[in-house]
């Protein structure tokens, strides 16, 4: 249900319109995006959704595929439909049909037709991650599903050394699960144009402060990433906050280019997919 459909030579077809979706979603209760047999997936939730509205069967392409557990308060999707259904359909009754359905784990944020030469993944320029880390003695049960606990005492500032080494053009075999079909001795290249760690104040108001401790968060903006990469660098990037590693390792494990250097990824829950950048800013992020 996630294979992309290739728009026909000379960027048109008469038959087929291409809608695209702004998706939000807290992944949680989900084995990821791509939809699975036998696991309930936000992308197989949302296109049983979309067959019920359109009464015909979708292809998802999505910006980026998320893992089980992971959020995303910006996902862009793009599906076909014969043109005799697509053209007809009121973006703002198909929004809140779908809604009605999947609220409050999913929702669409915005829906309508987009050209045929639009691709929710091969369009997008850039995509932005935030990871969040409640560092205290103890958790907080209100951002269990959206933090990751980490009790040790942890060095922002050293922390935010190691990031700055990210950014630019990397091989980030070192921070990447190995995609099936490739070997050990394949690059791959990143580029990173924004990383960073900050201390959050006032999250959401006082009510969802962290009880004891800070709430941390770290952002990356890539034009593309690879499986894990995320949690990975959060990982090994908490272990420098800890003293583990030092914030000059985070160049050597990058030239190393040796999973096996890296520390253990970060918790899926912690990362929330942000905003997908089309080339003209954040066109996509949130509203």
């Amino acid at each position: 249900m996630t294979e992309e459909v290739a728009p026909p030579a000379g960027g048109a077809h008469p038959e087929v319109v291409r809608w695209r979706l702004r998706v939000a979603y807290d992944g949680s209760g989900f084995r990821g995006f791509a939809a699975q047999n036998g696991h309930r997936t936000v992308g197989g939730a949302l296109a049983d959704a979309l067959s019920r509205v359109t009464r015909v069967e979708v292809a998802l392409t999505c910006a980026g595929r998320t893992d089980a557990g992971v959020h995303a308060l910006d996902q862009v999707v793009h599906f076909d439909l014969p043109a005799a259904v697509g053209s007809k359909l009121d973006p703002a009754a198909v929004m809140r049909s779908l809604n009605r359905q999947l609220a409050p784990a999913i929702v669409v944020r915005e829906a309508g037709e987009v050209p045929l030469t639009f691709s929710a993944r091969r369009s997008a320029t850039g995509r932005r991650y935030r990871y969040l880390v409640v560092n205290g003695p103890v958790p907080d049960p209100l951002m269990a599903n959206l933090a990751w606990h980490v009790a040790d005492p942890l060095d922002l500032r050293t922390m935010s050394a190691a990031a700055d080494a990210l950014v630019g053009e990397h091989d980030f075999r070192a921070f990447c699960r190995r995609a099936p079909g490739t070997t050990a001795e394949e690059p791959i290249f990143r580029r990173v144009t924004d990383a960073r760690w900050s201390l959050v104040d006032g999250f959401r108001g006082k009510a969802l402060v962290p009880v004891v401790g800070r709430l941390l968060a770290f952002e990356i903006e890539a034009n593309a990433f690879c499986h894990q990469m995320v949690r990975s660098l959060v990982g090994t990037l908490v272990d420098v906050g800890r003293g583990r590693k030092r914030a000059s390792d985070i160049t050597w494990i990058l030239r190393s280019a040796d999973r096996q250097q890296a520390s253990q990824p970060a918790p899926p829950g912690g990362l929330t997919l942000m905003a997908v950048d089309y080339g003209q800013g954040p066109a996509c992020s949130p509203a």
